[in-house]
């Protein structure tokens, strides 16, 4: 709910004044705040592309992989229903995260990009990202408390790359929630899930590989 309320808000209620580079942060900061604030509670996933990776990297069971998509869904829309309302409340306010007959930061193409284009992004984007999820975050070879910087970080870093093309997803919760209340978005949807999902497969995959060679070098030293 948060990612998307103060994530997405930042471009509905600020974009045309801070721009990508700004929005960019936020995605990153609001990020970074909640793991600190719940990656105690419950990893701080709110991504359903991170406990996808978390599934296949067997850190997590596929009940509780169905419990967290369904809670991050919840949530996202909760907080684009915040955002509606808000837009509904003040229709003569300078909104952001407009694209054609789309509004609340949805993810869709943007004007000279296409589906190629979008999907690509989105699928290598997203295996950054939830490599650096993964990576940080190891019980083994993570970085402990600092984990939440890096993750915050390259969250920042793959929207203000991505938004000029779709608004930058890499989170299908956060693609669902703005469209749930802008239909308009619903037909680039589908890339929204596609990408990140295939970029998580890709960075469990990779991290993997990963592992296992520095535990076969573990062994070996």
């Amino acid at each position: 709910m948060f990612l998307v309320l103060l994530a997405c808000g930042s471009a509905v209620l600020a974009g045309p004044k801070i721009g990508v580079l700004g929005i960019g942060l936020c995605f990153g900061l609001v990020l970074l705040c909640l793991v600190y604030c719940i990656g105690n509670i419950s990893g701080c996933h709110v991504n359903p592309a991170v406990s996808f990776a978390m599934w296949l990297s067997g850190r997590m069971k596929f009940g509780e992989f169905c419990g967290y998509v369904v809670s991050q869904l919840i949530g996202a829309a909760a907080g684009a229903g915040f955002l509606f309302w808000m837009v509904d409340m003040a229709p003569a306010f300078e909104f952001g995260g407009v694209t054609g007959d789309c509004n609340l930061a949805t993810n869709v193409i943007q004007p000279g990009a296409n589906s190629g284009l979008a999907l690509m992004v989105e699928a290598l984007l997203t295996f950054f990202f939830v490599l650096v999820v993964l990576g940080a975050t190891d019980s083994k070879k993570g970085f402990g408390q600092f984990a939440g910087i890096a993750i915050g970080l390259a969250l920042g870093l793959v929207n203000i790359v991505g938004i000029t093309v779709d608004n930058c997803s890499v989170n299908p919760a956060r693609s669902f929630g703005p469209a749930l209340w802008c239909p308009a978005a619903w037909p680039d949807f589908w890339i929204m899930v596609v990408g990140p999902l295939v970029g998580a497969i890709l960075a469990a995959l990779c991290w993997k590989a990963m592992s296992g060679y520095f535990n076969a070098k573990a062994i070996e030293g």
